[in-house]
């Protein structure tokens, strides 16, 4: 009898182990999470984004610490830092915003100051190595946006569909949007 408990205790832990290794990093990740703070549902003081390519997320920052995280989508499947307009890689480094608008088919539109000195740097060095065209352009208009009407679907299964901005779910780029001011610090990391 106590040799079945035992058999039947490690088949019941080894197909709880297995069931979640098999399960991917991001199916935990398909809601955003949030916490809010004494009784405001903004953050509180200087805010900052960081942006993780690997773990497909936008976290927000305020004075308190982390404050909410959001699903993400980007430009190509790679998740390669950027090299040049139409690679449609998403640009790594440090950002800032530059502006704010109601975008006709993302809903909101967040711009980053992309190309930066940073950005300038990295491609200059790119072309003297060989790994671009020598007629090629840095490109610009990165920003944070959401997705085609009803086509959320594309953040649930982290579908890279973007020329290289940042893509998030339309009421999850609608709250970000109500409280990022233009200057913000943004992180893009891998």
């Amino acid at each position: 009898m106590k040799n079945f408990i035992v058999l039947t205790s490690v088949l019941l832990g080894s197909s709880l182990l297995a069931s979640t290794t098999i399960s991917t990093n991001h199916s935990s990740r398909s809601k955003s999470n949030k916490r809010f703070s004494w009784g405001s549902s903004n953050p509180v003081g200087t805010v900052s984004i960081i942006i993780d390519k690997s773990d497909y997320e936008l976290s927000i920052y305020d004075d308190k610490g982390w404050y909410a995280t959001y699903p993400v989508v980007f430009g190509n499947s790679s998740l390669a830092d950027k090299k040049m307009e139409g690679d449609k890689n998403t640009p790594e480094g440090s950002f800032r915003t530059t502006s704010k608008r109601v975008h006709e088919k993302w809903s909101r539109f967040i711009g980053i100051d992309y190309p930066t000195a940073e950005s300038r740097e990295k491609f200059k060095q790119r072309k003297q190595r060989g790994e671009i065209p020598a007629n090629a352009s840095i490109g610009g208009g990165i920003g944070i946006h959401g997705t085609w009407p009803h086509e959320g679907f594309v953040i649930d299964r982290y579908k890279n569909w973007t020329l290289g901005c940042i893509s998030m779910k339309n009421e999850d780029v609608q709250e970000v949007y109500s409280f990022i001011p233009a200057g913000t610090k943004v992180t893009i990391r891998k």
